[in-house]
Order: structure tokens, then C-alpha cells, then sequence
């Protein structure tokens, strides 16, 4: 039985005063659940919420990192640096930063292999456009995305790997795939790790759903057999969402 999974990606938003109070409020909501849940706040907040969250069933998780250790990389934060706060989670391939900033497949690999070498539990972020789902070329670049981004990676390593697929036409968008769309895409992808890794890591690695969850929406979502979680977005900023959603 694999544990859900509910991770709360602030993106650019939040500032330190209500980011604690947050992490206060949503405590008293999410203390009792047999859910994992994770907040990735902006890299300002890491450390304050590290130490706000101390004590609680809360995980911190970042939204990015680099793949080296250290160097002459303006405006980046490394592996080590994270360690250094006790960082759960980092979320890596958003398709904002591919889209923004130019991830490839390539160095969400090397993001990867990196988070898990210190230690870090990465969320890895696939998904495709409207174009491409319009084509029917879903699955083609999943795949894709899935066989690149676990390159090189072992059995022992894949198994801390968590996968979250945004459809990038549902984010922010107010738009969501069905429940059933969503499982059947996320089902696909599991069998897309089996053929890499067989049946039994497949059945062990989690796969979110994400793309505007929200509290009206994640029982259907989470009812699926293959879904076992969300990557929520604008819903994750309000700890009375939030918390609803954690507590499906």
C-alpha cells in the first residue's frame, strides 16, 4: 500500500510572517492523517519553515536545486545547501522551469541523481501541452520524459523518487483532467517504470496527480487506483484549503 503523497508548491508567493502562521493553522488540521504531507515554499522560507514546522508531521520541500555542489552558479542553491537545512523534498522539472528557464530533460537527470546523492527525496514533474495531448502524442512524450529522467538510476535510487504528473493545460488554468483521464495517464506512466525497473518498484513508486486541485476536486482524484497524491498549486497557499485537501 503505497502513502499518499500531498505536496503544496507556493511557487513565487509568500512572505515569512504568514508562512509561519500557516504552518501554525495548518498543523492543527493535518496532525492526526495518514497522509504525507510536504509544503515546498520559496527558498527565502526554507529555513523558517524548517523550524516552524519542527515538531509537526510537516515536510519541507524545496522547489528547485542545482545539480552541483558548489561553483560559480549566480542565484542558485545546491544540494549541500539544502542538506545543510534538512531538507525532505525538492521539486525538480516543473514545467514552468522548463518552460522559463530552460530545463531539459538532461539536467532534470542530473538534478536527480544529485538531490538523491545528499540525500533528498525529489519530485519529479512530466506532463504534457494541449498540442501534444490534441495530437495524441501523450504518451510518446511521457515516456520520453520518464525514460530520460530516470537514466542511470538504480533500482534502490528509483524507489525514492516521487512523480508528478501536470498536464501543463490544467495548471493554473482552472482546468483539470477528468479523474479518469488522470489515472489513465498515470497508469500508463507506472507502466512505463515497470518496463525500466519491473513490476514490483512500479507498484512501489508514488505518482501524484497536479494541475488546479483543489478541495471540490481531490476525493474523485484520489479515489483512483493509480493516483496516489497531488502536487497542489494555488489551493496550497490557504491552510483551510490546504488542509482539505489533505484531509480527503
Amino acid at each position: 500500500m503505497r502513502l499518499p503523497i500531498i505536496a503544496g508548491n507556493w511557487k513565487m508567493h509568500m512572505t515569512k510572517n504568514g508562512a509561519v502562521e500557516f504552518i501554525k493553522e495548518l498543523e492543527k488540521e493535518v496532525k492526526d492523517t495518514d497522509v504525507e504531507v510536504v509544503i515546498c515554499p520559496p527558498a527565502t522560507l526554507l529555513n523558517i519553515l524548517k523550524e516552524a514546522a519542527k515538531g509537526t508531521n510537516i515536510k519541507i520541500g524545496a522547489q528547485n536545486m542545482h545539480w552541483e555542489k558548489q561553483g560559480a552558479f549566480t542565484g542558485e542553491v545546491s544540494p549541500i545547501m539544502l542538506k545543510d537545512l534538512d531538507i525532505d523534498y525538492c521539486i525538480i522539472g516543473h514545467s514552468e522551469r522548463r518552460q522559463y528557464f530552460g530545463e531539459t530533460n538532461e539536467t532534470v537527470n542530473k538534478k536527480i541523481k544529485s538531490a538523491i546523492d545528499h540525500g533528498i527525496n525529489p519530485i519529479v514533474c512530466i506532463g504534457e501541452t494541449l498540442e501534444v495531448r490534441k495530437a495524441g502524442n501523450t504518451n510518446s512524450l511521457l515516456k520520453e520524459q520518464v525514460t530520460e529522467a530516470f537514466k542511470n538510476i538504480t533500482d534502490e535510487e528509483a524507489k525514492k523518487i516521487v512523480v508528478a504528473y501536470e498536464p501543463i493545460w490544467a495548471i493554473g488554468t482552472g482546468e483539470t483532467a477528468t479523474p479518469e483521464m488522470a489515472n489513465e495517464t498515470i497508469a500508463y506512466i507506472r507502466e512505463v517504470i515497470k518496463d525500466l525497473y519491473g513490476e514490483d518498484i512500479s507498484e512501489e513508486i508514488r505518482i501524484q496527480y497536479g494541475g488546479s486541485v483543489k478541495p471540490s476536486n481531490v476525493q474523485e482524484l484520489m479515489n483512483q487506483e493509480d493516483i496516489d497524491g497531488a502536487l497542489v498549486g494555488g489551493a496550497s497557499l490557504k491552510a483551510d484549503s490546504f488542509s482539505q485537501i489533505v484531509n480527503f
